[in-house]
């Protein structure tokens, strides 16, 4: 008897097929690389191709998803339907935003660019990520911050395709409290 994770994964095994069958003439140019081995043989190889979401409950203690990748789904494309998804040559990099009881992190992943290369810069609600020399990256131009994070402590690190901008939680300042007189 096959197990309901069989059967999940045949069911993704045959709607991958259904959806990227044709992705050999789709695919944007950037994406093809052709070359020839050694041994005389043509490759044709396309990609990469990612897609991938991230699921956090917010400071309202609602769910948030963000999608990233260079695939889109088109609509219908999870709810049975045969629409195909978007491939695009830029891939959108998976940014998260995550609190605890001191900080507020930002992590993006952006593998293959130069430290040199990023420019972070933080306001009141937000951070602005960029890249210079990388038309093939697309960061979300602004990431929003929760209310809490203090701008005035930011600071980044780079290590292994992985941008950490991490800031202080601000000191809450409590209004004391003062005797009324009733007169």
């Amino acid at each position: 008897m096959p197990s309901q994770f069989d059967e999940m994964r045949r069911e993704m095994d045959r709607m991958f097929e259904e959806r990227f069958k044709d992705i050999q003439t789709k695919a944007p140019k950037e994406l093809v690389r052709e070359y020839q081995t050694p041994e005389g043989a043509k490759v044709r190889e396309i990609g990469p191709l990612v897609y991938g979401y991230s699921t956090t409950i917010g400071p309202d203690g609602k769910p948030k998803t963000r999608e990233f990748g260079n695939i889109k789904p088109s609509a219908g494309f999870f709810g049975g339907g045969l629409a195909k998804p978007q491939i695009s040559g830029e891939i959108e990099p998976l940014v998260d935003v995550n609190t605890t009881d001191k900080e507020v992190k930002v992590v993006a992943e952006i593998p293959g660019i130069d430290k040199k290369n990023i420019n972070v810069n933080a306001y009141d609600s937000s951070v602005e990520i960029t890249t210079t020399n990388d038309p093939k990256r697309k960061i979300p131009p602004v990431v929003d911050l929760p209310p809490e994070a203090d701008i005035e402590t930011a600071r980044s690190n780079y290590n292994n395709g992985i941008l950490e901008i991490t800031f202080n939680k601000k000191k809450e300042t409590k209004p004391k409290g003062r005797e009324v007189k009733v007169e």
